[in-house]
């Protein structure tokens, strides 16, 4: 044992402090188990070894007590996830325009996924548009050049854009996530409630006149649903934006479709009815 090197020796104390060791009681360590050995044969309790003296028994080391945590700075990032969805609230509801709204969210520290992305993916397109669509989080392209879908599922959705004559300079594109989430996994629900006041402000602040829910995740955490796409694609419905009520609708991610082919023709009538919608719009406009 006195012979192990240093590096040994911090192992074995972290071991131990691991193992919920964070007292001592003795000088020299004691084999418990050959002392239980012993016991076991002779029915009583072991005297110390010959030639030493008893030691009185130590009183075990007194534990500082933990620090007072400090006091709340709104500077610095909230210690749990309901504190960040009440700041992230607080600070949306201070964004007048979508670019205040866009400094607020980079200065933003309530989310962990900023910590580990590239950069903010704000959105991308005409924010005077009459259309908003909104997909889930972006992904590896989209962190790199922090603009949402630019990968092979961003040309697929210009493809579907232009297919009902839409392109970028007439739609506004976002993400209910505006930081990827790490090796693209899919955001956690706490992830999606701090975020989630941001893109819903966005929303609010850009005003479509209609609103498309490009997957699964992103239309239950707008309307406030635990359907899956299957089911919610297709069905108009209304949104508040908390100024006025919106028509909405939610079709397939396009990177589901790029991974499931055969459900382009269930997102070709969305498109249609998009499309539809989107007359009907103009049609009842003085």
């Amino acid at each position: 044992m006195t012979d192990l090197p240093p590096l040994d020796w911090s192992d074995l104390i972290a071991f131990h402090l691991e193992a919920g060791v964070d007292v001592a009681l003795g000088e020299a360590p004691v084999d418990r188990f050959a002392e239980t050995a012993a016991e076991q044969k002779t029915g009583r309790p072991q005297p110390e070894a010959e030639g030493r003296p008893a030691e009185a028994p130590r009183a075990p080391a007194r534990l500082e007590p933990p620090p007072r945590p400090a006091p709340h700075n709104p500077a610095v990032a909230p210690h749990s996830p309901d504190a960040a969805v009440m700041a992230a609230r607080e600070a949306a509801r201070g964004a007048a325009s979508l670019d205040e709204l866009r400094a607020l969210m980079e200065a933003f520290e309530g989310c962990a996924l900023k910590r580990t992305a590239s950069r903010l993916v704000f959105a991308d397109g005409n924010p005077q548009a009459r259309v908003m669509f909104v997909g889930e989080a972006p992904g590896r392209d989209e962190d790199q050049q922090g603009l949402p879908f630019v990968g092979r599922a961003g040309r697929l959705l210009d493809l579907m854009l232009g297919s009902i004559g839409l392109d970028r300079s007439r739609a506004y594109i976002a993400n209910i996530i505006p930081w990827r989430p790490p090796g693209n996994r899919a955001p956690t629900p706490q992830e999606t409630a701090i975020c989630l006041p941001f893109i819903s402000r966005q929303i609010e602040l850009a005003d479509p006149d209609l609103l498309v829910c490009l997957g699964g995740q992103s239309a239950q955490a707008l309307l406030a649903t635990t359907e899956g796409i299957t089911k919610l694609r297709g069905r108009v419905q209304d949104y508040e934006t908390g100024t006025r009520t919106i028509r909405a609708v939610a079709t397939f991610h396009p990177a589901y479709l790029l991974r499931t082919p055969i459900g382009k023709r269930l997102a070709w009538r969305d498109l249609l009815a998009i499309e539809a919608l989107l007359a009907k719009a103009d049609a009842g406009k003085p």
